[in-house]
């Protein structure tokens, strides 16, 4: 059986394949799925990529599915590993954060002002794939940019930097760099006037590199032997899916609790209300990852965050026994019924902390009313995506409990009964994201299709 896309998603614990089929017809077609644990060493991920090859051939009742693209988003190997460097941590480090995080980086480190010794010695355990450097409103403060280029030129490796700051800045700091062994990057700046995030540029630069030099990361060497299309890191992917999704639907939160993870995307510009009391921009689509609340990965971790006592009462299940023996595809009801448990709890907390609020500041003049944070109250839709919330029974609840969670009108999200809850059922939104950039009418009505929203 030949196909025309697979697209993979390779997670940090599970790698799934999707077929598709038709994608140039009026009707294309989602044929179906493999999942099987993710690989790092020996072939690396390529040995998992064929494992979920053959429980897909399977399911289609076929001895092997041949393809003519295939497709990829990985988070697998630590995802794209990133350090970010500004000016001021409140003006450019946090647009250049906001444009690492849309593009799907783990984000490891990010400093302000010019790089010290203990910044430098971070850099060099960290070992970024990619390196984002910021600083100054174009046309503003050069400096700090220029010595930070010189620092990095002192690192033993030599991952490929992005510059995105002041733009009187991008030929020296291309210079310096390059003569120093770097591959440069260069592209508009990040925060070019007060009050201005300038995000898509950088988030569309920094997807670019790591399409080009993933393929060097261990455990991803040989994935260009299967792999013959755009590869994209998974939250990305899940971004880009989001964004195309809000053009056909309304506002949008989409969240993706994972084995390692939990993040959130939301796409709106908020109420105007709002805005003109917040304390600094928030851009139209973000992302928030919580690299300490994944449902494997960081089980333990999540487990003693929410409590034990409080954890068996949720799942009705004893959580330390249970998570003796727990895997990254739970097998057994008690597995299952944990695993929905920490999935509430690592849901509920990463909005949380995704979610703006607003503050009162107390002055001469009386009371004044401030918003921090990411407006949520305009969202009209919120999708559940990833293994947890499109897989374990139960889920349905747990995505009910999220809609309703600001009760107390503690957060800058709607009341209880106001979203629509929608679910990835057929859990291809990060396949769909790296499809967008290639086939995007087809990867907008398959998207609807797994929401329930087209054509059956």
């Amino acid at each position: 059986m030949k196909v025309d896309v697979l697209a993979a998603e390779i997670g940090s614990t599970t790698t799934t394949i999707n077929a598709f089929d038709g994608l140039d017809s009026e009707f294309p077609r989602f044929l179906g799925q493999g999942q099987a644990p993710t690989t790092i060493e020996g072939e690396g991920v390529t040995r998992g990529l064929k494992m979920a090859m053959d429980k897909l051939a399977s399911a289609l009742g076929e001895k092997e599915v041949e393809y003519c693209e295939m497709l990829a988003a990985s988070s697998a190997a630590g995802g794209l590993r990133m350090t970010v460097h500004g000016l001021i941590y409140d003006m450019t480090v946090r647009a250049a954060k906001e444009a690492a995080l849309g593009a799907g980086a783990n984000l490891h480190l990010t400093t302000a002002g010019v790089l010290s010794e203990s910044d430098l010695a971070q850099i060099e355990k960290i070992r970024p794939n990619l390196i984002l450097l910021a600083g100054g409103t174009d046309y503003g403060e050069r400096e700090t940019a220029l010595k930070n280029a010189r620092l990095l030129c002192g690192l033993s490796a030599r991952p490929p930097v992005i510059y995105a700051g002041n733009v009187q800045n991008q030929s020296a700091v291309r210079s310096i760099l390059e003569q120093a062994g770097f591959l440069c990057y260069i592209t508009e700046n990040v925060y070019p006037k007060l009050d201005d995030l300038n995000v898509e540029p950088t988030r569309k630069a920094i997807q670019a590199v790591f399409e080009e030099h993933i393929t060097k990361a261990p455990g991803m060497r040989n994935v260009r032997g299967m792999v013959n299309g755009s590869i994209m890191p998974t939250p990305g992917a899940v971004m880009e899916c989001a964004k195309i999704l809000h053009a056909v639907l309304e506002d949008l939160l989409v969240l993706d609790v994972g084995g390692a993870t939990t993040d959130v995307h939301s796409v709106t510009a908020g109420s105007d209300e709002i805005s003109s009391i917040q304390t600094s921009p928030e851009p139209f689509a973000k992302r928030t990852v919580e690299g300490d609340l994944g449902v494997y990965v960081n089980a333990q971790n999540l487990a003693a965050l929410a409590g034990m006592r409080r954890l068996e009462q949720e799942s009705g299940v004893d959580p330390e026994k249970v998570l003796e023996t727990f895997m990254p595809i739970p097998q057994t009801d008690e597995q299952k019924a944990l695993a929905k448990a920490l999935a509430w709890f690592a849901a509920s907390t990463a909005l949380t902390r995704h979610a703006g609020r607003l503050r009162y500041v107390y002055g001469p003049s009386g009371r004044q009313i401030l918003a921090e944070g990411k407006d949520l109250t305009k969202v009209k839709i919120l999708i559940g995506t990833g293994g947890a919330l499109t897989r374990l029974p139960g889920r349905a609840g747990v995505l009910e409990r999220l809609r309703d969670m600001n009760g107390a009108n503690s957060m800058l999200y709607p009341r209880p009964g106001v979203i629509r809850i929608l679910e990835d059922r057929d859990y291809i939104m990060a396949s769909l994201g790296v499809m967008s950039l290639k086939h995007p009418e087809a990867a907008i009505k398959l998207m609807l299709k797994s929401l329930g929203l087209g054509e059956k």
